[in-house]
């Protein structure tokens, strides 16, 4: 699944292709969201706002003659919205991606994977693959409980860390690894930053929350907006920024390695109802094999 940075990445190139462009074309092989089109097309709209929503992207589609009325948006949105908007919502998971071409423009995944494609007379952007895709009103996207219940977006400048925090304490009984995957509790974290945040805090993924002291949340929490803002604008990212540039991680795809710290071979196990993969390593995160 796109991380947080990830997103973050793909909403920039987005905006910078597509934003104050009309879209000349809209084509989707989703019934659903065909059926919304046809009520009120997308063809012959502005692209009003791109944005990341921790791993949802939203798309602002607005009539061109637009008189202006606004209306309110959840303190979370980063978009304006007016009453006559369009919202394409789209959530990539592990399956998901956008791409941006040229018209004529050799794709490089085969178009029936597409779901819904963008075309502007300067560019085409198809979403290949997506298991979420929603086109809404802008009054059924401030309402909608994906985008409404996450958490403090860990990616932004503006994330509240002390509200990320209560929501943490909430999940009392769930390992730190599992909690800090919740976008309700705190969005933009996710299988990579888990497993790094936490080798770097030096803390054992299977710990319950309940049984971290405050400062150690807290520290988990610092990290975590430390390293996706630092990651946000590289294409490789990184959380070792040691003099060795191969070396990006600490922990995550390493399973069998020998820790860069220690030298134990890092370990991999599943956690959660997903079966999420983490990393770790059983010596500086003092994980106790022998209970397995």
């Amino acid at each position: 699944m796109p991380e947080g940075d990830t997103l973050y990445r793909v909403a920039a190139t987005l905006r910078k292709a597509l934003c104050g462009r009309t879209i000349t074309r809209f084509d989707t092989s989703l019934d659903a969201v065909g059926r919304v089109d046809a009520r009120t097309p997308v063809a012959g709209r502005m692209v009003a706002g791109v944005d990341a929503l921790g791993k949802n992207l939203m798309i602002v589609l607005r009539k061109v003659d637009d008189p202006g009325d606004e209306i309110p948006v959840p303190e979370s949105f980063e978009l304006e919205m007016r009453r006559f908007d369009l919202v394409l919502h789209t959530h990539l998971r592990m399956t998901g991606s956008w791409h941006i071409y040229r018209p004529g423009e050799r794709w490089q995944k085969p178009a029936n994977y597409s779901r819904v494609v963008l075309h502007t007379d300067e560019f085409i952007a198809p979403c290949f693959s997506a298991p979420v895709v929603e086109l809404l009103t802008a009054r059924e996207s401030t309402c909608h409980p994906q985008l409404t219940s996450r958490g403090p977006d860990a990616m932004t400048d503006g994330f509240d860390p002390e509200q990320a925090f209560s929501r943490l304490r909430l999940r009392a009984d769930l390992p730190i690894g599992v909690a800090i995957m919740d976008q309700r509790a705190m969005a933009g974290v996710g299988n990579v930053y888990k497993s790094e945040v936490l080798f770097l805090r030096r803390i054992s993924p299977f710990t319950p929350v309940k049984d971290l002291d405050d400062d150690a949340l807290r520290g988990i929490i610092d990290e975590s907006h430390k390293l996706l803002v630092l990651n946000r604008n590289n294409s490789a990212r990184r959380t070792n920024f040691g003099l060795n540039r191969s070396e990006r991680l600490w922990a995550y795809g390493r399973s069998g390695e020998p820790c860069r710290v220690c030298g134990t071979a890092i370990k991999m196990r599943r956690q959660g109802v997903d079966g999420r993969s983490t990393y770790f390593c059983p010596a500086c995160q003092q994980v106790n094999m022998d209970s397995w």
